[in-house]
């Protein structure tokens, strides 16, 4: 039976279901906070120690304006209104991606949840925020270039947003949609892969539950026979 160490998830839909289910795309994404919280529930009650999200890309900037600062929003008042709890249940908080570019309530107040969370030894829950893997990649070299050490595949490793973060065991997308959309392309060379057909403010706990019981009984075999 295999371990589960750390679940990735692309959580695609929210747009559609607000439109489905309240004619507005924002609706869909408060109702995804739900999904959100039923996850991080379950990895606790199932003792996996990784947990990220992709919650904003570097593609997203194309949305219109009026989504994107709603996203922001939602963000922050999850931060502000939620933090405490979080710290109940011993979660660390981690963002990667190009937080500087965010705006600057935001990038305080993923520094002060960082900070309040630090020494949380529980779950750890990545938000990959403005983030994107090719540039990800590139700044990595970068990195190895700046540093002058030489490029090789460990080097690459340690200067990823997710370095001294196993890579995960599964990767969920939801929405019916059957692509890596430019997220953890490194880290994702040998991670079980399941796309679900429902809309993420749908996945629930059952759907979840299932998804890590289907894994347990793959063979990895990690190139060998």
């Amino acid at each position: 039976m295999n371990p589960i160490k750390h679940v990735a998830i692309i959580m695609d839909g929210n747009g559609r279901w607000g439109i489905k289910h309240k004619n507005s795309r924002n609706a869909g994404h408060r109702a995804g906070l739900n999904s959100v919280e039923t996850v991080i529930n379950e990895c606790i009650k199932t003792d996996i120690k990784f947990l990220t999200l992709y919650t904003f890309s570097t593609e997203n900037w194309k949305r219109p304006k009026k989504e994107i600062n709603f996203l922001f929003n939602l963000l922050e008042n999850f931060l502000s209104n939620k933090i405490d709890n979080l710290i109940k249940k011993s979660i660390k908080l981690k963002f990667f991606g190009e937080i500087s570019s965010l705006p600057v309530k935001l990038k305080k107040l993923i520094k002060s949840s960082e900070l309040k969370t630090k020494k949380n030894l529980g779950l750890q829950v990545n938000v990959a925020l403005n983030y994107g893997s090719k540039s990800e990649i590139i700044n990595s070299i970068k990195l190895i270039n700046k540093r002058n050490i030489r490029i090789n595949e460990n080097n690459i490793k340690k200067n990823l947003f997710t370095k001294n973060i196993p890579d995960p065991d599964i990767l969920i997308r939801t929405g019916n949609t059957q692509r890596l959309s430019n997220f953890m392309l490194w880290q994702l060379a040998y991670t079980e892969i399941f796309f679900e057909k429902k809309l993420w403010p749908d996945f629930n706990n059952n759907d979840f539950k299932k998804t890590l019981s289907k894994f347990k009984l793959i063979k990895r075999n990690f190139g060998s026979i």
